[in-house]
């Protein structure tokens, strides 16, 4: 066993004297010992319930003859830091996150992993370390929200309750009605309850064989996610036993797959970022240019909040992540041949798996169009690349053409719209927001909300060198690469420029001359760092631009 490497022979006594310290018994250390990567705060609605899965977890694990031993993994709520200066620390708690667990792990050789995440940058930190450690390892997230209902019996989410502020400020809603929203739209523990990009991400999970069956789906209040946590807890000890590693799963067909179904799904823009991102670290490259290509084949299924009115939950009983792999295998559009961590190959998981709802997943016969959720544009404002959820853009602004109206961060933005400077045919750039402008690349869920609670989401467009949320809907194009602050051609966007955005055809172009950028360039001059200490002037440093993943450069 790897942990032989602390427990065993008389050169490992002073190890072993130290592991009597935590109370472990011989006989506990005759077992596996797995480490239990739980991701349990108080701060993280979507994390309050991991004590109870990680303790279904260690029950599996001693119930299958392991030596459960649980560390923490850090957490951001994305909702609780969107809008001010903690949305600069999201993204870059992924790499933080994976760096840690690398760390923990390698000092005290598990000989298998279970991790237990849940929101949006723990589930992809953990991804990559688990590529990156390539040790037995399984995941088991803590589950979605329930939707919300309120007063009048409609349901609710997240993504509304962000939307009913600008309806405030656009003197459509009054207080009563975002009282309604606020005690309403969150009603349990659990990731938010659309697809949102935990919800995505905890939905690849299972598409990239990394976690079993309803991993993605199962609402976090109940107790089938108990039942799932055990059995992941079991399911570890026959992939130690079978010595099967994340490099037998994460492979290239499995990151395909993932792909694949994010299409099918209309996931969140954000896994543009970290599919990149894990595949880096599984020694797989994928590149924004296989998306197109991906898409451009898959069908989209799935039309959850924010691109509809159907919730995670109902995904759940419509028979979960596997029926919408089942109708993709009808036209070949997946690699079943691969391995998954139940020990079987996909083709073999899905053998007896069926499409529950078809008001929910729509058959591949009859989508909700041909094409997938994501579409990554190309021009001269984005050489590199950038991303929209093309399943969340209403059919008028699919194309557009409109001036552009320029901010230098997200605060000057939202203040602007709010105060109603924005008008239907704009579009608006917020810039210096990037993976090293930000530093961090924040979300934009505050303005693309505003614009759709002010009545503006059918005409008016964003575009930014930051991110946006997985609640985000309408024609909001994010992870413009080059970046302004590296350059790129979005930090010489002046006010009034012309910006066509063809989202059918992958295209986004500034109406101005080559001549005319090349004098503006020669006349920019990059901005002083926003942040010039600590952790995120160091990350500033290192990341790479959106389209390779914003991954940390050694």
């Amino acid at each position: 066993m790897r942990s032989d490497n602390v427990k065993k022979g008389i050169e490992r006594t002073p190890n072993r004297s130290l592991l009597y310290a935590l109370g472990l018994t011989d006989e506990e250390l005759s077992r596996p010992l797995v480490g239990i990567v739980s991701s349990y705060n108080e701060i993280v609605p979507g994390h309050m319930n991991l004590d109870k899965i990680t303790e279904a977890v260690k029950a599996g694990v001693r119930a299958a003859g392991g030596t459960p031993i649980m560390f923490p993994a850090i957490a951001v709520c994305d909702g609780i830091a969107m809008g001010h200066i903690g949305m600069k620390y999201s993204l870059v708690t992924r790499d933080l996150i994976a760096d840690s667990t690398e760390a923990m792990v390698t000092a005290h050789q598990f000989d298998g992993l279970v991790m237990v995440p849940n929101c949006d940058k723990n589930v992809p930190g953990l991804l990559m370390a688990a590529a990156r450690l390539d040790i037995p390892t399984i995941f088991c997230s803590g589950g979605p929200m329930l939707a919300g209902h309120l007063e009048d019996g409609r349901r609710t989410c997240l993504s509304h309750m962000f939307e009913a502020v600008g309806a405030f400020k656009a003197g459509t809603m009054d207080e009563a009605g975002v009282s309604d929203y606020t005690e309403n739209a969150c009603p349990s523990c659990g990731s938010c309850s659309g697809m949102y990009t935990a919800n995505s991400m905890n939905c690849l999970t299972e598409a990239i064989g990394m976690a079993l069956p309803g991993n993605g789906t199962i609402p976090a209040p109940l107790s089938a996610r108990i039942r799932l946590a055990k059995k992941t807890g079991m399911q570890i000890m026959e992939l130690i036993k079978r010595d099967i590693k994340p490099s037998d799963i994460m492979t290239e067909a499995a990151f395909q797959n993932a792909e694949t179904v994010d299409m099918a799904l209309g996931c969140s823009t954000n896994t543009m970022l970290h599919l990149p991102a894990i595949a880096h670290e599984a020694g797989v490259k994928i590149n924004l240019e296989t998306a197109n290509e991906t898409s451009a084949k898959t069908p989209n299924l799935c039309h959850l909040a924010p691109a509809g009115d159907t919730f995670m939950e109902d995904l759940e009983r419509a028979g979960g992540v596997y029926a919408v792999m089942k109708e993709l295998t009808k036209k070949n559009l997946l690699d079943t041949s691969v391995m998954t961590v139940t020990g079987e190959t996909m083709e073999k998981n899905l053998e007896n798996v069926v499409n529950k709802n078809t008001d929910i997943i729509r058959p591949i016969e009859n989508p909700y169009s041909e094409t997938g959720g994501i579409a990554v544009l190309k021009g001269n404002i984005a050489k590199d690349g950038c991303v929209v959820k093309q399943s969340a853009v209403s059919p008028e602004m699919m194309q557009h053409e409109g001036p552009a109206r320029v901010f230098n961060s997200e605060e000057e933005a939202i203040e602007s719209i709010y105060a109603g400077n924005i008008k239907a045919g704009d579009v608006v750039v917020i810039r210096y927001e990037g993976p090293k402008g930000g530093p961090g690349m924040r979300e934009m869920l505050n303005p693309t909300s505003a614009i759709c609670g002010m009545g503006l989401d059918e005409s008016v467009a964003l575009i930014t060198d930051g991110r946006f949320s997985g609640a985000t809907r309408g024609a909001a194009i994010g992870h413009v690469s080059p970046e302004a602050a590296a350059g790129g051609t979005i930090a010489l966007v002046e006010e009034g420029d012309i910006i066509a955005i063809d989202i059918k055809n992958c295209s986004v172009e500034l109406k101005v001359s080559d001549e005319e950028l090349e004098k503006r360039r020669a006349a920019w001059v990059c901005p002083e760092p926003k942040v010039k200490t600590g952790y995120l002037a160091r990350y500033a440093k290192l990341v790479s631009s959106a389209d390779k993943g914003a991954i940390l450069t050694v």
